[in-house]
């Protein structure tokens, strides 16, 4: 099952670590990172260490500390780890880096000028199996004010890279208004008309709208057997559904959703 939500939580409050594991999130991302503070690097990856080492079947993402940081060496020992399930490399920038990390999984952040002119070739490194927006950053980089078409040209970029590169759809980055939930709810659905299949989220509340905006609604899946039911009658002739014509890209996207359903 590909994930739709993807949770952060800090590496230094290993006391949360079940409840993101219990929030219903598809995929939990313990933060050594952005989250923490230099000064607690240290403790927090000892915390997750001893997390790790436990006799425990639930599995993770990490996302590590940059290449250029003075922590990504020590990280890179931490993420050999069996329960890891990932690793998300913040401000990626090179393929090179990528390289660096021993992990069959990893989940490149694109948060900079440089991650986004390195993108093809970010997307086409071995063992990356997603791309990850990092909207907030990206902004601060480029010196933008806001989030909605500003940061357009970049979204489309990382959906059509993914798309050449035979990736999943990319992942959209987070919405920091935590108890809006018509933001998010604009937010999520924007991601998926532009093509990204999931969102991170940083908060359990964000969770159950997120997946629900991931998922096919009854509605879509209705028009989808509607529409498959309407061309199978029709015996290869041109046929139309709610006066629109359906033709093969229309079948797709129908094949699609119910596929989306089934794989829940």
């Amino acid at each position: 099952m590909t994930p739709r939500s993807y949770l952060f939580v800090p590496a230094d409050r290993p006391e949360r670590y079940a409840k993101a594991l219990a929030s219903g999130a598809d995929a939990v991302i313990i933060d050594l990172e952005d989250a923490i503070a230099p000064a607690a690097k240290e403790r927090a990856r000892a915390s997750l260490a001893d997390w790790l080492a436990r006799d425990d079947a639930a599995r993770v993402i990490v996302r590590i500390n940059a290449a250029d940081t003075p922590w990504f060496e020590a990280d890179l020992a931490l993420v050999r780890s069996p329960r890891v399930a990932a690793v998300m490399l913040p401000k990626a920038e090179r393929a090179d880096d990528l390289a660096r990390i021993a992990h069959p999984c990893l989940l490149p952040l694109i948060e900079s000028a440089a991650g986004i002119d390195a993108l093809r070739e970010i997307a086409r490194a071995p063992q990356v199996q997603r791309l990850v927006f990092g909207s907030i950053d990206l902004q601060a980089d480029l010196g933008m004010a806001g989030d909605g078409e500003e940061l357009l040209l970049f979204r489309s970029q990382l959906v059509l890279q993914s798309r050449l590169a035979g990736l999943a759809p990319p992942v959209d980055g987070v919405c920091t208004a935590i108890d809006d939930a018509a933001a998010l709810d604009a937010e999520t659905q924007r991601a998926r008309r532009l093509g990204f299949g999931a969102k991170l989220c940083i908060h359990p509340r964000q969770v159950d709208a997120v997946n629900r905006g991931f998922t096919p609604s009854a509605d879509e899946l209705a028009w989808a057997r509607h529409v498959l039911d309407a061309a199978a009658a029709s015996g290869g002739a041109a046929v139309a559904v709610d006066d629109k014509m359906v033709d093969k890209p229309v079948l797709l996207r129908a094949q699609a959703l119910l596929q989306q359903a089934r794989d829940r």
